[in-house]
């Protein structure tokens, strides 16, 4: 899996299998566990770990999911 910035709270990602599209985030999800990545110096730390979108405090997302959604809509929003 890849990972990388495309624009103010937005990622690209290409899966293994070629999957590939966005993922964006409304404002609305920076809340909760996630508040802190409403900096955006510290979206902009993202990583692979695993193959996983990590970021630092052990925050991720689901692979499953975002594999899901992009193979059906070719993006995912999360808000």
């Amino acid at each position: 899996m890849e990972v990388k910035l495309c624009g103010e709270y937005a990622l690209q990602v290409r899966f293994r299998d070629g999957v590939e599209g966005r993922v964006s985030f409304l404002p609305s999800f920076f809340r909760g566990v996630f508040a802190s990545l409403k900096d955006q110096a510290q979206f902009n730390q993202v990583r692979l770990i695993e193959g996983v979108v990590t970021w630092p405090g052990e925050l991720d997302l689901a692979p499953d999911a975002m594999h899901d959604e992009i193979k059906r809509n070719g993006h995912w929003l999360l808000a």
